[in-house]
This record gives C-alpha cells, sequence and structure tokens, in this order.
C-alpha cells in the first residue's frame, strides 16, 4: 500500500510541478508587466476573494468532507453512490450559484470588507470593484471543478484534477500577452483571464467522469441523508481546514493599509512558498485522504497510524531542504524570477523579507496538510476547528503586534508562528487520543537528517554569491547561478542522506526503516 501511495504521490507531485512551473512563468509576465504597483495590488485583492473562498468551499471543506462520505457510499454499491454524487452535485450548483450572483452584486462592497485600505482612494476602489465582477464567477466553475476532482480522486484517478491548474497559468499569461495591450485598463485582462480559467477547468473534467461512469444528472437534494451529512461535516471544516487561508487573507486585508506595494510583496513571496507546498505538501495530503478514509471505513486503525507516519517521515526528509533554500535564497529567488521590467530590485528586496518569514512556516503548512486530513477521515471536524480557532486568535494579535514593528514582514511572521501553533495541536491531538502511534526508529531518524541539513546549509553559505552580484547579473546568469546552487545542493543533500543510512526508497516500505 505503501508503495501505491508514493507513486499516486508522485503523479500528483509530477503534474503539481508542472503546474507550479508555468504559475511562476505566469507571475513573471505579471511581475514584468504590471510590477508591484497600484494595478497588480488591485487584481490580486480581486483574484484573492474568489481563491480564498473556493478553498474554503471547495478544495478545503467541500473535499475533506465529501471524500469520507464518498468512501463510504462507494462501499454500498453503485446506486447508492450514483445518487450521492447526483444530489451532491446539483444541491452545491444551486447554493453556488446563488452565492456568486450575491458576490458580483455587491462586489464593491466586498472590495470594502477585504481591503478596506482602498476605501480613500476612490479610484483604486473602483477599479477592485469592477475587476471582482469578472473573477468572482471563477468561484462557481472552480468549486464544481474540484467535486469533479474529488471523484476522480476517490477512483485512483489523481492526475486529471493535478493537471487541470495547469489551465489556469495558461489563460492568466495568454490574457496578459494578448488582451492586455487590446484593453483601455489593461489589469481588467487578468481578470478576464480569471473567469475564462475556470470554465476551462470545469469542462475539461468532464470527459474523465464519462470515461469513469461518474457523470450523473445534478439534482437538488437538500433533504438526502448523504448531503445532510457532508454539510454537517463541511461547516465546521470550513474553517478548520482553511485556517491557512484566512491568515493569508487577514494579511492581505491589513496590508491594504500600509504603503502601495504591501499586497504584490507579500504575493509573490507566498507565491515561491506555494510551490514546495503545492507539489508536495498538497499532493501528499490530495492522495492520503481517500487512503485514510478507506483504512477508517474498514477499521484498520494500525494501517491508519501507519500512513500517517510515512507522510511525516516524507514532510521532514522534502520540506526540511526546501525551507533552508528560501530562506537563504529569499533575494536571489525574487531577483531571478521576478525582477524584469516594472519590478524594481527594491521590490525584490522588499518581498524576499516576507518570504524568509514564510519560509520559516514551511514545515508547520506542510505538517497541516498532512494532520488534518486524519482527522476528517475520521469525520472529526470539530477538533481542527477547535485548534483552528486558537491559531487564528493567536495569528490575529500576532499581526497587530508585529506589523506595527516590522509592516509587511510581520504579517508573515505571524501566519507562520500561528501555523506552528496549528499543527502542534493537531500533533497532540492524535497522539493524545492515540490515532496516530509514531513507528519505531524516529530518534535515530531525526538524528541521521541533521548531517545531510547541515551539509546543505554550509554549502549555500559558502557559494552563494552577494545580493549585488545578482543585481549586476543578466537574466541567464542569474537563472544560470540559481539552478547551480540549487542543483548543487539537492546532490549533496541527497548524497549525505545516503550515506547516513536513510534511502528514500526504503520509505516505500516504512516498516522496514529503523533509522
Amino acid at each position: 500500500m505503501s508503495e501505491k501511495l508514493f507513486k499516486s504521490t508522485a503523479i500528483v507531485s509530477g503534474m503539481t510541478f508542472l503546474s507550479r512551473i508555468l504559475g511562476f512563468i505566469r507571475d513573471i509576465v505579471i511581475a514584468r508587466m504590471f510590477g508591484a504597483g497600484l494595478g497588480a495590488d488591485v487584481f490580486f485583492v480581486a483574484f484573492k476573494i474568489p481563491n480564498f473562498l473556493r478553498r474554503l468551499f471547495a478544495e478545503g471543506a467541500f473535499s475533506q468532507a465529501f471524500i469520507p462520505v464518498l468512501a463510504e457510499y462507494k462501499e454500498r454499491g453503485d446506486n447508492d453512490l450514483k445518487t450521492l454524487i447526483a444530489n451532491t452535485s446539483g444541491t452545491l450548483a444551486t447554493i453556488l450559484f446563488v452565492i456568486t450572483l450575491i458576490g458580483v452584486i455587491a462586489a464593491p462592497l466586498l472590495i470594502m470588507v477585504f481591503a478596506p485600505g482602498f476605501i480613500d482612494d476612490t479610484y483604486k476602489i473602483t477599479l477592485a470593484g469592477d475587476l471582482l465582477k469578472i473573477t468572482f464567477p471563477y468561484l462557481f466553475f472552480i468549486s464544481l471543478t474540484a467535486l469533479a476532482g474529488s471523484i476522480l480522486n476517490s477512483f485512483g484517478r489523481f492526475a486529471v484534477p493535478a493537471f487541470t491548474p495547469v489551465l489556469l497559468n495558461l489563460s492568466l499569461i495568454s490574457c496578459a500577452v494578448w488582451l492586455s495591450p487590446q484593453l483601455d485598463e489593461p489589469i481588467t485582462a487578468l481578470a478576464w483571464g480569471v473567469f475564462i480559467a475556470g470554465a476551462v477547468q470545469l469542462l475539461f473534467q468532464i470527459p474523465f467522469l464519462m470515461k469513469i461512469h461518474q457523470l450523473h444528472m445534478p439534482k437538488w437534494g437538500w433533504q438526502d441523508s448523504g448531503v445532510q451529512k457532508i454539510l454537517k461535516l463541511m461547516i465546521p471544516a470550513m474553517f478548520g481546514v482553511s485556517v491557512a487561508q484566512i491568515n493569508l487573507l487577514l494579511d492581505t486585508i491589513l496590508a491594504s493599509f500600509l504603503v502601495t506595494g504591501s499586497i504584490s510583496w507579500l504575493y509573490y513571496s507566498d507565491r515561491l512558498v506555494e510551490f514546495p507546498l503545492g507539489v508536495f505538501g498538497i499532493a501528499l495530503s490530495t492522495v492520503i485522504l481517500p487512503s485514510l478514509s478507506k483504512k477508517h471505513a474498514s477499521a484498520s486503525k494500525a494501517e491508519f497510524s501507519h500512513t500517517i507516519d510515512w507522510a511525516l517521515r516524507w514532510v521532514f526528509i522534502i520540506a526540511t531542504p526546501a525551507a533552508i533554500g528560501l530562506v537563504w535564497l529569499a533575494e536571489p529567488l525574487l531577483m531571478t524570477l521576478f525582477q524584469y521590467g516594472a519590478f524594481t530590485t527594491q521590490d525584490a528586496h522588499n518581498a524576499s523579507l516576507s518570504l524568509m518569514a514564510y519560509g520559516l512556516g514551511l514545515l508547520p503548512f506542510i505538517f497541516i496538510k498532512v494532520l488534518a486530513p486524519a482527522y476528517f477521515a475520521r469525520q472529526d471536524t470539530k477538533t481542527p476547528v477547535k485548534f483552528g480557532i486558537i491559531a487564528l486568535v493567536i495569528n490575529m494579535v500576532l499581526n497587530i503586534i508585529l506589523m506595527m514593528q516590522y509592516a509587511h514582514v510581520g504579517l508573515a511572521l505571524a501566519t507562520s508562528l500561528s501555523a506552528m501553533l496549528n499543527a502542534s495541536l493537531l500533533y497532540m491531538g492524535l497522539r493524545k487520543t492515540g490515532v496516530y502511534q509514531p513507528d519505531k526508529g524516529w530518534r535515530i531518524f531525526m538524528l541521521k537528517l541533521l548531517a545531510p541539513n547541515l551539509s546543505l546549509l554550509l554549502l549555500l553559505f559558502c557559494l552563494t554569491p552577494a545580493n549585488t552580484i545578482w543585481i549586476d547579473w543578466t537574466v541567464w546568469q542569474r537563472f544560470g547561478g540559481l539552478f547551480g546552487l540549487v542543483g548543487g545542493a539537492m546532490l549533496l543533500y541527497f548524497t549525505i542522506l545516503t550515506l547516513v543510512g536513510i534511502n528514500v526508497r526504503t520509505l516505500l516500505k516504512p516498516r522496514t526503516i529503523d533509522s
């Protein structure tokens, strides 16, 4: 089973990697054309609102609630499964349509709520409202896309849902390059890119649902027992699984009061953290939730705990060096990827400071992605909500304290610190209830991880050029230097990892590990 999970994770990671690479190209194009000025700040707010709600309704709470119930209904037979999918899709689509309609009509009011710092600037708040009217329907399309993706994932079809975000990046790149020069307000092209991407992503998944015979006519089914069960699980999960997103949204709200560019600096630094988080953390979470749900349904407690243990070892092996790289190479990364055209050297420096703060939270962000599904697979949504409320309150307090001292960097640091607290509470909760019992060998395993990570840090310390050199380099010199550092660091890391006795292949069968 571990080998199957590894292969599934590798598939999702590969597709997500492709999406993230295109995402970088998308952000490079946006940074070059729009920089970190007023237009970029306004678009990022208009996109963040439906994107936040997407993660709340779709990839967050809905998926976490729907997949365990879907796994339960698969055990009952095809007729019950068909009824559940039809009623769920019809009910979700109706609710989303109403929410979307309200969102489009109330767009100016939503901007006042989510970016109150824009209120004093008439042009800024008007433009943000106009863009939000175009981007808000993305919520409708992408939430139904998440429903389709959840069904495909439950049937072991991980590649298609993982590939689907590629279409968003392609749409935004195309609209930025070809549509924006044709418009009086060029930034509006990005909003249309979001709208088009939502519709295309939904249509893309339909043939694959037909292939597995799970495309059923949607029906309004509010009273259906399966739908009610999903809603019961979903409502608290809407908060519990989305604490990190709520924290990021609070960052945007508070950043709207700071100097122009703060929202963009936070966006670009967050995008770099999202790369390892998406390629590995979200991929791992996507794969283990159906597996944990199945193990819970079959009452396999030992295998349930064993799957969590397997995932946690992978987090330490992959995420630790990634976090070191993000923090140490923060400014070179931003200069190499974004410092062209309208994106200035000062923008790169300011964004690098928040990237270092976010980088400190990379491990906790991924731990949450792994630990939260252990609760949702058991249909326990109340506990993550309780922990999430604690983390959110602490984040709000830290936001105010740290923002006053460190501006946008303080907002990023507060998010990382609250994620550490949330991950710790989730872990201790699983241990306290006996749901997770660590396999043998963790102490030696962690000691052995010190050598490759210290070697990686030493290499970066000795070989990373000064920031002034990066500034003077051409684009090809920057990319060459960055790839050389990252490639050399990865080669050294995995070589030392093997020398100390941690062979990643053994994680296909975690029980064989005594290290």
